[in-house]
């Protein structure tokens, strides 16, 4: 008896142990960033390395704070993405809703496009969507940004809704017309509130893949105006010279919204993802 007591002790010190060291491995390129922000251009690089150096100063966040340029990306990634995630949330919750209550003609083969959307490198199409955003008159707007970003979030979203909406009983909707409601009724009144853990899941997921998407906001923009905080940081990387410092402090400002987001829906993003997992 003592010795399985003994090596269960051991097992969990050494699972600990393990997520510790883990731990300290993510966060030192994160601790590293949040140091290089407050040193000085020439402190980088300096031998040996300091995390903390005489030279600390805010001046990097100054400076970023205190340009209405820098400030534009933000605003800019703000719209987009808080955009991005209502629509891909709208969108979701009807698909999901669709494909959780009802059978209709070509559904597998519908759901295997959508599946099949998340399998294809981003990459691979920059220059279709570049065109077609051409032609429809949206490049460098927020429209183009927009929905080229919902059709990389859309997928997952659609995915998870579904599969959250087939934890929730029939009996539910049943129950709303026999008191006379339609399923417009039971969607808005009864399936949605329900599923808000799972819908907060696949918002502050949506949110993070807009907020951080690089590759289109590149390239379907062209003036400054427009730009994402993502192009804000790679604008930092002069020609001749990098500005490290305010590159490591735009990133550290841009971690923020996320970090927020995951802070205040931990418990429900958490309980979103593991529900949806339940039943298919």
């Amino acid at each position: 008896m003592a010795g399985v007591k003994r090596r269960h002790t051991l097992a969990k010190a050494g699972v600990v142990t393990g997520l510790v060291l883990g731990g300290l491995f993510a966060a030192l390129p994160v601790l590293w960033m949040l140091s290089t922000s407050f040193k000085s251009n020439g402190e980088v690089f300096g031998n040996p390395p300091q995390l903390i150096t005489d030279g600390f100063s805010f001046d990097a966040y100054r400076e970023i704070l205190g340009n209405g340029e820098q400030l534009r990306f933000f605003l800019n990634s703000y719209i987009v993405a808080g955009a991005v995630t209502v629509l891909t949330l709208l969108v979701a919750v009807l698909a999901g809703f669709a494909f959780s209550r009802f059978t209709f003609p070509f559904q597998r083969t519908i759901n295997a496009v959508i599946v099949s959307v998340q399998a294809v490198p981003p990459i691979t199409l920059v220059i279709p969507y570049f065109g077609l955003v051409v032609a429809l008159g949206l490049y460098n707007t927020y429209a183009g940004l927009i929905l080229t970003h919902m059709v990389f979030t859309l997928p997952y979203a659609i995915i998870m809704t579904t599969a959250y909406l087939n934890t929730l009983p029939k009996e539910l909707d049943e129950s709303v017309k026999v008191d006379g409601g339609t399923g417009w009724t039971a969607l808005w009144r009864i399936l949605v509130p329900i599923s808000v853990p799972g819908l907060i899941a696949v918002g502050v997921y949506t949110f993070m893949i807009s907020w951080n998407e690089y590759l289109f906001a590149l390239t379907l923009t062209r003036t400054n105006d427009m730009r994402t905080v993502p192009i804000g940081i790679q604008l930092l990387m002069g020609q001749h010279s990098y500005e490290w410092n305010q590159m490591m402090a735009m990133s550290i400002l841009g971690s923020i919204p996320v970090l927020v987001l995951f802070l205040l829906f931990q418990r429900r993003f958490i309980g979103g993802l593991t529900a949806g997992a339940v039943k298919a």
